[in-house]
């Protein structure tokens, strides 16, 4: 797992590469939790497109950092998601929690 954090517009952008699996899910909570301590994010953005595969784990990850930042009123936007990891999220319930956009610009418009 490949994970590039990046301030844009005062929101977090997490790019992710590869599967969010049990293995990939410690490097992602470590990545986006230093990040949000270093800058103070109220918003993250997940691009998804090089994420191929998630398990209960990277769900797990993702839910984790969406409580964190849902009790500073902050959103977490998701971009790029491949049919089989949107099926996923649907089946999980992240669907209702999470905002999704068709790409970083549209969602970093419309924040």
């Amino acid at each position: 797992m490949k994970v590039v954090t990046f301030m844009k517009q005062g929101i977090l952008v997490v790019r992710l590469d590869g599967e969010l699996d049990v293995c990939g899910a410690n490097e992602f909570r470590n990545s986006v939790d230093d990040a949000l301590e270093l800058t103070g994010a109220k918003h993250i953005l997940l691009n998804m497109q090089g994420v191929s595969f998630i398990d209960s784990s990277g769900l797990g990850v993702i839910l984790g950092r969406y409580k964190r930042i849902a009790q500073q009123g902050g959103k977490i936007l998701v971009v790029h998601l491949a049919p089989q990891v949107k099926r996923i999220f649907e089946l999980a319930g992240l669907m209702k929690i999470l905002t999704i956009y068709q790409s970083e610009e549209q969602a970093l418009d419309l924040v």
